[in-house]
């Protein structure tokens, strides 16, 4: 496909880079020299100096003929000018990255006035990442299938855990959970593993179940955490005022600490319920004195990665159950490896996740249907929702029959609204979906995790 993307800020350069690697041909445009020169030396995709909003500009980056444009600028007035630009000069698809909650609410109607196919909010994307979090405080990561019929969720293996040393294909017998593990994370290789496979202390784990077999999977395990009540966010960013309605209406109670004093005042109009502290929450001891020792989870948002990274591990190490850290750089994931902070939240590869299943959505057949893509294990590997159609290979032929391609699972089957952890005699019926495991950028259409020959 042939894609635009306006703005190589954080965001666009991800999502340029996931694309790129997917084998689309990319132009990436920006007004800053210093960014075309940097993408042009990392990526190969062709990059256009200019101004987004420029119709010129858009009618050089090959607007007249292209499939998609994402404008992912950092004004959001800038990213709906230039939708409007790239759809009349003849781009078939736009996609507009809108931050401001006041477009928030107005969202089916800027689409259908702009001409816009998709508006992508990463701070509103960011909360709803958290909230899923927060509500299954035992996982460091909870990504949700078919309206959460299906959950697959993070966790790592504790040294000396009922998890250490154990058989794959003894968990079920011995946890007594209907859960199947995806993805293996060892050593920053990702595997996905067969039923042999023993696991071992460290190893980070990808695991697919609906939530009440994954609470029964923690419980047994010995990981299980209590439900979170009492939330302190720090920083009061956009992020934390979507998170904060979010955990107030499934009725948490949510403490906000910022330090600038005109944004305090601003978040009281915004989030009425909240309880609003107007001070600095690096130093510890403003966080003691504003109850982190009463805190069930405390959640890091303020634009620092660093401040961040090390606010989160001081409420670690004051036995905070939950920590959510909120970062921007891809380089600190080494450093916070053996931290103790498994919940790692980064909006730019939430929003790229977001537009690449939307890419992919456009190219699938009448067979089958992308509804839902993660990328889990730092992005090696895919897990992926198709709709299943009565023209697919796979309908009416037990699992154990299909002829697999390597290195490729079926870690779920959804039918209606319940949730099967497949064996060798489980068939697919037209309308069901499956939750399939693979290497990313791999799958485009389901029937493709068929061998060519089967």
């Amino acid at each position: 496909m042939k894609i635009i993307i306006a703005g190589a800020g954080k965001i666009g350069r991800s999502v340029a880079a996931i694309l790129s690697e997917e084998g689309h041909d990319i132009t990436v445009v920006d007004r800053d020299p210093e960014i075309i020169s940097s993408i042009s030396n990392e990526l190969d995709v062709i990059c256009v100096e200019g101004s987004a909003t420029n119709p010129e500009i858009l009618r050089e980056a090959g607007a007249a003929d292209a499939d998609l444009l994402m404008a992912a600028t950092e004004l959001d007035e800038a990213n709906m000018v230039c939708g409007i630009s790239a759809r009349r000069l003849g781009t078939r698809h736009v996609i507009a990255r809108v931050r401001d909650p006041e477009y928030l609410s107005q969202s089916e109607f800027l689409r259908e006035a702009l001409g816009l196919s998709v508006i992508v909010n990463p701070d509103y994307e960011c909360a709803k990442e958290i909230s899923r979090i927060l509500r299954f405080p035992s996982a460091g990561r909870v990504d949700a299938f078919s309206k959460g019929s299906a959950e697959i969720v993070e966790h790592r293996v504790r040294e000396g855990g009922k998890l250490d040393g154990m058989r794959l294909k003894a968990l079920v017998r011995e946890l007594g959970a209907r859960v199947l593990v995806g993805v293996v994370e060892r050593g920053g290789k990702a595997i996905i593993p067969n039923g042999d496979f023993v696991l071992q202390a460290g190893d980070r784990l990808s695991i697919t179940g609906s939530a009440n077999e994954l609470r029964r999977f923690f419980i047994a395990c010995g990981d299980y955490q209590r439900p979170v009540r009492r939330v302190m966010l720090m920083g009061g960013s956009r992020t934390a005022v979507y998170l904060a309605r979010m955990l107030l209406e499934s009725g948490m109670d949510v403490t906000v600490v910022e330090r600038d004093r005109e944004r305090c005042d601003r978040l009281l109009d915004l989030i009425p319920k909240a309880h609003i502290v107007c001070g600095d929450a690096t130093r510890s001891d403003v966080l003691l004195e504003d109850g982190l020792g009463a805190a069930d989870a405390f959640v890091a948002l303020t634009g620092e990665d660093g401040d961040n990274i090390i606010t989160s591990m001081y409420a670690h190490e004051r036995g905070v159950a939950k920590i959510v850290a909120k970062v921007n750089r891809e380089h600190f994931s080494d450093i916070l490896e053996n931290s103790g902070l498994d919940s790692i939240v980064t909006p730019k590869d939430l929003v790229a996740q977001q537009l690449a299943r939307y890419v992919r959505a456009m190219n699938n057949s009448l067979d089958s249907s992308m509804e839902t893509l993660y990328r889990v294990a730092d992005g090696q590997v895919e897990a992926l929702e198709f709709k299943i159609g009565s023209g697919s290979a796979l309908v009416g032929v037990p699992l154990k029959d299909l002829k697999l391609k390597p290195s490729i699972l079926i870690s779920a089957v959804i039918r209606g609204t319940r949730s099967i952890i497949p064996d060798g005699q489980t068939v697919i019926q037209p309308g069901d979906h499956a939750v399939i495991v693979a290497g990313a950028g791999r799958i485009q259409n389901v029937d493709e995790i068929l061998e060519e020959n089967a």
